[in-house]
C-alpha cells in the first residue's frame, strides 16, 4: 500500500494537506487545553467559599460546644450557634456545587473545541486520502497485469483530452491506434493513465 504519490507535484500536495490537517488537529486541542484552563480558574470562587463556610461552620460548633458547657443557659446559647453553623455548612455546599458545575461546563466545552474541528478536518481530508491510496493500488494492480496497459489506455482515451493533446498523433488517431494494437501508442497513454494516479509508469 503506497501512502503518497511518486509524481513531485502530486506528493508535495499530499504532504501539504498531510501537515495541515496535522497543525488544525493540533491547534484544537491546544485551543481546547487553553479555554479548559481558563474556564477552570472560575472554579476558584467556588473554592473560597467552600473553605469559608467549612471553617465558619467548625468555628460555630466549636463555639455552640463551648458554650453548651455555660450554667442554666448553655443549651440556649448553642441553639443559635448550631443553626449558624448549618448555615456555614450550606455555603461550604454551594462552594462545592458551584466547582462542580465549572468542571462539567469546562469539560464540555473542551470536548466540543476537540470533537467539532477534528471531525470537520477528517471528513474533508480522510476520504480524499483513502480515495487516493484505494486508486493507487487499482491502478498499480492494473498495470501489473496482463492487457493492464491497454485498459489503462482505454481509461485515458475516455477520460479528459488535455493531456492527449501532448501525444503526437499518429494516422487515423489515437483511438484508432489504440485499436490496431499499436505499443508505443498505448504506453504512452497507460503512462499518462500512471501520472494521472499520480504514478510512475
Amino acid at each position: 500500500m503506497r501512502l503518497y504519490a511518486q509524481t513531485p507535484a502530486r506528493r508535495s500536495r499530499q504532504v501539504i494537506a498531510d501537515v495541515t490537517a496535522a497543525a488544525l488537529i493540533y491547534a484544537a486541542v491546544k485551543l481546547a487545553s487553553a479555554v479548559h484552563d481558563a474556564i477552570g480558574r472560575l472554579a476558584g470562587p467556588g473554592r473560597e467559599a467552600e473553605t469559608a463556610g467549612n471553617t465558619l461552620s467548625d468555628g460555630l460548633v466549636d463555639a455552640g460546644d463551648a458554650a453548651s458547657k455555660v450554667p442554666f443557659v448553655g443549651d440556649r446559647l448553642k441553639k443559635p450557634l448550631t443553626s449558624a453553623a448549618e448555615a456555614g455548612t450550606g455555603l461550604a455546599d454551594a462552594g462545592r456545587s458551584l466547582q462542580d458545575t465549572v468542571g462539567h461546563v469546562a469539560t464540555l466545552t473542551t470536548v466540543a473545541l476537540i470533537v467539532i474541528p477534528v471531525v470537520l478536518v477528517l471528513l474533508l481530508w480522510l476520504p480524499l486520502r483513502l480515495r487516493w491510496i484505494r486508486r493507487s493500488a487499482v491502478t498499480r494492480r492494473l498495470a501489473a497485469e496482463p492487457g493492464g496497459a491497454d485498459l489503462l489506455a482505454l481509461r485515458v482515451l475516455t477520460g479528459s483530452e488535455r493531456e492527449l493533446a501532448a501525444l503526437p498523433t499518429p494516422p487515423g488517431g489515437l483511438a484508432a491506434a489504440w485499436r490496431r494494437g499499436d505499443e508505443q501508442v498505448i504506453a504512452d497513454l497507460a503512462a499518462i493513465g500512471m501520472r494521472q494516479a499520480g504514478l510512475r509508469a
